[in-house]
C-alpha cells in the first residue's frame, strides 16, 4: 500500500554507533505510533551475529512510543574510512486491537496478504569517541566520502529503490537470532514443565506399584505358612490312624470265622 505517512516514526533515524577497538556499543531508537490504529513491527539486520536487538519485535498501541535497542558486539578493528555496510530493515504492519507480542508473525509482514505493511531501512554510521571539547563535534561527523565511496553509496540507494518491495534473501535467511532464541527457550521452559509433570506421574505409578509387590509377597508367606500347617497336621492325622489300627483288637472278619466255627462245632456235638 503506497502512501507517505509512515505507521510509525523513527528517531534517529539511522543508527550511530562510538566505535572504540574491543568494546561495544549501543543505541537507542524510538518510534512512536501518531494515528488511531495499533502498529506491530519487526526489526532485521544483515549482520546478526554482529548485532544484538532487544526488543526485535513488539506492538506499539494507538499514540504510543516504544523503543528498542541495538547493541554492537566488540570488534577489533574498524573497517576503512569508517564505512560500515550493515543494514537494518524495520517492517511495521497495522494489526487488529487485542493482538499480543507471541501472536506476531512474519505473515503479517508479506505485502500480498491484503494488510498495510511498510519498510524501512536503517543505515549504521559509525563515528570515533570524541578525545577533546575541540574536536568533539568534529569526531561527530560522518568521514568524508571520496568519488568512489560516492558512486557506491548511489549504487546501493538505486538497488535499494528497486527492491523496495522486497526484503532481501539475505535478510529473510538469517533473520534475527536474538528471537529465535527467545523462542527456543519458551519451547524448552514448556517441555520441561512437560516432562517434570510426566515423570511425577511415573514415580507415583512407581510407588503404586512397591505397594501392591509389598503386598502379593506378604500374602504369598502368609499362603506358605499355613500350607505347613496343613501338612503338620494332616502327619499327625496319619499317625493317629496308624495308633487306633493298632490297638483295635483281632480284626472283624477273624471274629466272624471264629463264630461260624465254633457254630458248626457245636452243632456236631449236639445233634
Amino acid at each position: 500500500m503506497a502512501t507517505d505517512h509512515k505507521l510509525l516514526h523513527v528517531h534517529p533515524p539511522q543508527l550511530t554507533f562510538v566505535f572504540e577497538p574491543n568494546k561495544q556499543s549501543s543505541c537507542l531508537l524510538h518510534l512512536s505510533n501518531n494515528a488511531s490504529h495499533h502498529v506491530a513491527f519487526k526489526v532485521k539486520t544483515t549482520s546478526p551475529k554482529k548485532y544484538c536487538v532487544r526488543p526485535t519485535l513488539g506492538i506499539v498501541n494507538p499514540h504510543g512510543t516504544c523503543h528498542f535497542t541495538v547493541t554492537m558486539q566488540a570488534q577489533r578493528t574498524a573497517p576503512p574510512d569508517f564505512n560500515c555496510k550493515d543494514k537494518f530493515l524495520l517492517q511495521t504492519a497495522v494489526v487488529p486491537s487485542g493482538t499480543t507480542q507471541d501472536q506476531i508473525s512474519s505473515h503479517m509482514f508479506l505485502k500480498d496478504n491484503g494488510s498495510r505493511v511498510q519498510e524501512t531501512k536503517l543505515r549504521v554510521l559509525l563515528i570515533s569517541p570524541p578525545s577533546s571539547p575541540v574536536n568533539a563535534h568534529f569526531n561527530q561527523m560522518p568521514p568524508p566520502l571520496t568519488v568512489e565511496k560516492r558512486l557506491e553509496a548511489a549504487a546501493e540507494d538505486m538497488e535499494d529503490e528497486a527492491d523496495k518491495d522486497n526484503v532481501p534473501r539475505c535478510v529473510e535467511k538469517v533473520g534475527d537470532m536474538n528471537g529465535v532464541n527467545d523462542v527456543v527457550k519458551l519451547t524448552l521452559a514448556k517441555d520441561s514443565e512437560g516432562l517434570n509433570s510426566r515423570l511425577s506421574a511415573v514415580d507415583a505409578k512407581l510407588r503404586e506399584a512397591e505397594e501392591t509387590i509389598m503386598k502379593l509377597i506378604a500374602e504369598k508367606q502368609k499362603n506358605t505358612r499355613e500350607k505347613e500347617l496343613l501338612k503338620q497336621e494332616l502327619e499327625m492325622l496319619k499317625k493317629k490312624i496308624k495308633m487306633r489300627r493298632a490297638q483295635g483288637g483281632f480284626p472283624f472278619l477273624f471274629v466272624c470265622v471264629v463264630s461260624l466255627v465254633s457254630m458248626a462245632v457245636g452243632y456236631y456235638i449236639h445233634p
